[in-house]
């Protein structure tokens, strides 16, 4: 029996991490314009300088099951049996419910289709836990519940410069929050339990939204009795970034801390300059 992980682009894995557990990640489509790029193939470069200009506003088309099929097939014919699927959150993408109904009906390999919920760290911290889970020997079925069991305590927090984007995208369900984009302030977000992105708090800085981050981090850690892994996350912003990770580090020597990113595909929805914290159990603890 072979076990193997396909994952999708906006979990942004780095190209060691992707071939040290041998995952799969199947690209995400920007479409700029007339012209449509699969994630993987689109440098943040050209994406930002597009999202400056004055052209069409950039969207995404989900990973189609054919990709999905195509990949399955590949893994099948390398000897693989079960499938761990992990990807993108279903409030923010309808790809999880088709990616669940023709997991019904493939019958070369037993997959797990597994919503991360989030996207970025998130959903890369679920393909690096079943990475190790699969080297040390575990079945599919006690895989898929360790990935639920981490995925369920996860928290994160996103300031975006602008509510515009994601406003113009629908991703953003409670709309009356939108008043954020007239008042020049960062708008504070987060993913409720469905995965969907909700508007919590607002407030007139980043450096203000960080304090914000910075104190719910602080709280957790009285409560929880387990190792934390935290992530910053940027969207074309890492000097912040970087300073957010030094002044953390600092503040909680107990965390281990990592940086990840938000790729096109997921800046299309966030724009430029979004910053969040994410933290859960550290999945090489786990």
């Amino acid at each position: 029996m072979s076990i193997a992980i396909v994952t999708d682009s906006a979990a942004y894995l780095t190209p060691a991490q992707l071939k040290r557990y041998a995952i799969t990640a199947l690209p995400i489509t920007v479409i700029l314009g007339a012209h449509q790029y699969p994630e993987s193939d689109l440098s943040a470069t050209n994406f930002y300088d597009y999202l400056k200009s004055d052209q069409p506003l950039p969207t995404t088309a989900q990973v189609s099951l054919g990709q999905i099929e195509t990949a399955y097939d590949d893994l099948v014919s390398q000897g693989v049996t079960q499938i761990i699927s992990i990807h993108l959150s279903s409030g923010i993408t309808s790809f999880m419910d088709n990616l669940r109904a023709f997991c019904q009906t493939y019958t070369k390999a037993e997959v797990y289709p597994i919503d991360s919920l989030l996207a970025s760290a998130g959903e890369a911290n679920l393909c690096l836990l079943a990475g190790r889970l699969i080297e040390a020997g575990y079945d599919a079925p006690a895989i898929a519940h360790a990935l639920l069991t981490l995925r369920d305590a996860q928290q994160v927090y996103f300031a975006v410069d602008s509510l515009r984007h994601l406003a113009r995208t629908g991703r953003l369900s409670n709309r009356s929050a939108m008043v954020g984009s007239l008042l020049n302030i960062k708008p504070l977000l987060t993913f409720d339990d469905a995965g969907k992105i909700v508007a919590i708090d607002k407030e007139r800085t980043m450096r203000r939204a960080f304090q914000y981050m910075e104190n719910h981090l602080a709280a957790d850690l009285k409560q929880v009795d387990y190792p934390l892994l935290a992530t910053i996350i940027d969207a074309n912003n890492p000097e912040l970034a970087q300073q957010w990770e030094t002044h953390l580090a600092a503040q909680f020597p107990q965390v281990r801390f990592n940086r990840s990113q938000l790729g096109p595909a997921i800046s299309v929805h966030t724009g430029e300059k979004t910053m969040g914290l994410f933290w859960q159990q550290d999945w090489q603890e786990f």
